[in-house]
């Protein structure tokens, strides 16, 4: 399947009356919940990268494909949530998450410096999305969230294609060096303990009376999103940061780099379970 291709997905492709209740993971429900709110604020990213690339009308007609699709990610969570709990509601999430998390939209230029940058760093984020929902597909027992994720992890899949085709031909005209590559791409992954994701937990998973702290909904939102992965996970998605910087998908200083990452995580799935790390 091409980048080209319509959504190869609606909702309506979801076999819903295969829910089961029984089986919703708490953990797992508070990650969709969270997940759901940031997927489907897409169109502040679409926004986003119609300014940064305005002249190239071929990217910004897949953009448009990609956010549709990014947002019916959102939706198709949002749906299977407020299944698992009907005392959640997508609608009034995504209003708090809004008010708490707004993406700067007045920029008419890459955040990472070049266009070649931005795609670098999209290619990073779709590595991790990609992984992180392959990750729920196999955790999940709940069949219908099993699904969803898996036909996510499709999807960025193909998106991580769509901008890594796209970067070879940036790249090519701007000629980043690999230490500007790993700069961008260390920093898009240290922004993954962003405001963001803690507004998410935030606005999906908190009583609407509590006061938002950023340091402590991003340690919660960490929580129960470390305890999904599987080494395998993570070395799939190092293998196609690689490939996006132009060093060996599969050669030593990739496979050590997941490997630490690896060690990484089950040190900090460990310290968050201790209560006083709440």
């Amino acid at each position: 399947m091409t980048a080209q291709s319509p959504a190869p997905w609606t909702l309506e492709d979801i076999n819903w009356a295969a829910f089961r209740g029984d089986l919703v993971d708490p953990s797992l429900l508070e990650v969709a919940k969270a997940a759901a709110l940031v997927e489907v604020n897409s169109r502040d990213y679409v926004a986003y990268l119609n300014n940064v690339f305005r002249d190239d009308p071929a990217l910004l007609e897949e953009i448009a494909r990609w956010g549709e699709e990014e947002e019916q990610h959102g939706k198709a969570l949002g749906r299977w949530a407020e299944m698992a709990d009907p005392s959640f509601s997508l609608d009034r999430a995504q209003e708090r998450f809004r008010a708490t998390y707004r993406l700067p939209l007045d920029l008419d230029h890459s955040v990472r410096g070049s266009q070649a940058g931005e795609l670098l760093a999209r290619c990073v984020v779709e590595s991790g999305t990609a992984s992180f929902y392959s990750a729920i597909r196999d955790q999940a027992k709940e069949p219908v969230l099993s699904q969803i994720a898996g036909r996510i992890a499709a999807d960025e899949f193909r998106h991580y294609k769509l901008f890594y085709d796209r970067l070879g031909l940036y790249q090519s005209q701007e000629n980043l060096s690999l230490f500007k590559r790993l700069k961008v791409a260390v920093g898009r992954v240290q922004e993954s303990g962003d405001d963001e994701l803690a507004s998410a937990y935030f606005a999906a998973n908190v009583p609407e009376h509590m006061p938002f702290d950023s340091s402590r909904y991003a340690r919660a939102y960490e929580r129960v999103t470390l305890t999904v992965y599987r080494r395998r996970h993570i070395e799939r998605g190092f293998s196609m940061i690689g490939k996006a910087l132009g060093i060996a998908p599969h050669g030593w200083p990739v496979r050590l780099s997941a490997a630490l990452f690896w060690l990484v995580v089950g040190l900090r799935s460990r310290w968050l379970a201790q209560p006083n790390a709440a």
